[in-house]
């Protein structure tokens, strides 16, 4: 997107974000209940109208975005707006920003795309965005990647933090990609343990991890409360709970007894109908955290 565009999608979201906040803070569930999102890329649906009608059927309070905003008008923006207020559905995250936090000696334009970002993230009604960590670079050392992952976050925490915006680090897989320079859960909780913001922490993906290394719970029940987001799908296949290995019952009990109330983001491709599948989903693990 060139920045005449993005100015504009700004502009036309500022008064339009603060009806979707004050929105948000009314139809708020109890600080103890969890609520629920949906990665409306996974559904594969023709239109994001449908998605948002799909999330908001199977009971769901939210929809992670990645790229969707960034095309439409400010006429289509408006209407979509008015309709996921209809159906008592917020924008919970945005991804897609086109910065990386671990390469060194960028950080003046790490922080301006940050900023940029935050304003879009405000314009919708949204409180978070998803920062990726970039690639691992040749010839430098991972201890200086480190460092700039954590002088960069700090500056963008700032920035963030005056928008009163979350930011949520997420570390991808080598299956994945085998790129990618923060692969780990542990790494992530180091590093926003060293930002030391109220407003930076880990995206737990349990399907990432899982394919990192395992030990999902125990990394969770140490790190808690540097984590902002969790993830949900099975390993292997990307699909729903109960469909491969991770015994998302524990894990769900795990969150009931640490006392998690951040959303819970299911970002799996649903292998049958998908209204059937996120409420299924959903009722597990409200089942699991009550258990507790």
């Amino acid at each position: 997107m060139n920045r005449r565009k993005f100015g504009k999608l700004i502009a036309a979201t500022a008064l339009q974000g603060t009806l979707l906040r004050a929105e948000a803070q009314i139809a708020a569930p109890s600080a103890s209940a969890p609520r629920f999102s949906c990665e409306i890329g996974m559904l594969k649906l023709p239109s994001f109208d449908r998605c948002i009608e799909v999330v908001a059927e199977a009971g769901y309070q939210g929809v992670e975005l990645t790229g969707y905003f960034q095309e439409w008008t400010p006429e289509e923006q408006r209407r979509l707006m008015a309709k996921m207020r209809s159906l008592g559905v917020m924008i919970d995250m945005l991804s897609g920003l086109q910065a990386s936090f671990a390469i060194p000696n960028q950080a003046e334009e790490f922080v301006t795309k940050v900023r940029e970002h935050c304003h879009v993230a405000n314009g919708l009604g949204c409180p978070q965005i998803n920062i990726k960590s970039g690639k691992r670079l040749e010839g430098v050392a991972p201890e200086a990647q480190m460092a700039a992952a954590v002088d960069n976050l700090k500056r963008a925490s700032d920035v963030a933090a005056e928008n009163g915006i979350n930011i949520v680090i997420e570390p991808i897989d080598l299956i994945e990609n085998p790129t990618i320079f923060l692969t780990s859960v542990q790494e992530g909780f180091e590093i926003v343990r060293a930002v030391n913001s109220p407003n930076v922490k880990v995206l737990y993906d349990f399907y990432h991890e899982q394919r990192a290394g395992g030990n999902l719970i125990e990394k969770l029940e140490k790190n808690i409360e540097w984590v902002g987001l969790v993830h949900i799908a099975d390993v292997p296949g990307r699909h729903e709970p109960g469909t491969g290995e991770i015994d998302y019952t524990n894990i769900y009990r795990a969150l009931g007894r640490l006392h998690y109330n951040r959303f819970i983001g299911m970002e799996y491709s649903p292998t049958t109908d998908p209204v059937a599948s996120l409420r299924k989903s959903r009722m597990e693990a409200q089942q699991a955290m009550a258990s507790v």
